[in-house]
């Protein structure tokens, strides 16, 4: 279960990336109470995984996972640059994320 909650919430720290960047300093109203929304349960999701998954392991799949789903939406919802390079980059940090978890 600690793992489902890590995975969901790494998810909700790319919502709330995305909504971060969307409320321009938090002067739109909807993106900046999406961001809060988010960011408190992914934080809460973290704390609730980090119970059962070491500090090390659970901090950076979840980290992992938000800084994966936010560039991907960055190159396919907002233009962000999409290149070879980026893209090995990307899969290097997935290779590190299943590795630990393989290896927890």
């Amino acid at each position: 279960m600690s793992w489902l909650v890590l995975v969901l919430s790494g998810v909700l720290e790319t919502v709330w990336a995305a909504a971060l960047s969307a409320s321009k300093g938090f002067s739109k109203l909807s993106p900046t109470l999406l961001f809060g929304g988010a960011l408190v349960l992914s934080m809460g999701g973290l704390a609730y995984a980090m119970r059962t998954i070491p500090i090390g392991t659970g901090y950076a799949v979840w980290v992992g996972i938000g800084a994966i789903g936010t560039a991907v939406y960055g190159m396919v919802a907002l233009g962000d640059p999409v290149s070879a390079g980026r893209i090995t980059c990307l899969v290097l940090i997935v290779a590190g994320v299943v590795g630990l978890k393989v290896l927890h």
